[in-house]
């Protein structure tokens, strides 16, 4: 499973905020999300904001998943258990595989951090016409540990002993 390639590939990826409340200027998620996956060398290929919304969370992946250009969906928001979040309800329908692990690992690696209020993450993932698609809560903190402690080595060709990049469209 991914052992094709062994250097760094870098992958073209959609960023969302999933939000009632923020904006451009205050989404501090979103941004850390875009800045971090720069930094390691990939594209950022589109970024917006969508209110709390099953909905417009599916059009707007939907339409990402759609483009072949884009074989990386981050997510931030929605996760959590107020009768607003949906973005895990939102996703799993359009998931032809969906990622356990990563939510597993996710709330894992939470637990060093926050204790048992990880329970309350959905963190989700999947995959979708052949693009991975990560959803985690909207803090900065949860993204943070999401993208440094998981995601972007599963976004990195020469991680051992497997990653996703192989699976990806190119």
């Amino acid at each position: 499973m991914g052992h094709a390639e062994s250097k760094f590939q870098a992958a073209n990826i959609a960023v969302l905020t999933v939000s009632d409340t923020r904006t451009e200027e205050n989404d501090t998620s979103g941004r850390y999300l875009a800045e971090q996956l720069q930094e390691a060398g990939h594209k950022l290929a589109d970024k917006q904001i969508v209110i709390d919304d099953m909905y417009k969370i599916r059009a707007v992946v939907s339409q990402w998943i759609a483009d072949e250009t884009i074989q990386a969906i981050l997510i931030t928001g929605g996760t959590g258990f107020t009768s607003r979040d949906s973005t895990p309800e939102a996703l799993k329908p359009l998931f032809d595989k969906e990622v356990e692990g990563f939510g597993e690992l996710f709330r894992m690696v939470s637990f060093e951090e926050i204790g048992t209020s990880t329970i309350q993450s959905r963190a989700v993932a999947g995959f979708a016409n052949h693009t991975v698609i990560f959803a985690m809560p909207g803090s900065t903190g949860a993204c943070r540990t999401g993208w440094t402690k998981i995601i972007k080595q599963q976004l990195d060709a020469s991680h051992r002993p497997c990653n996703f990049m192989p699976h990806l469209t190119v």
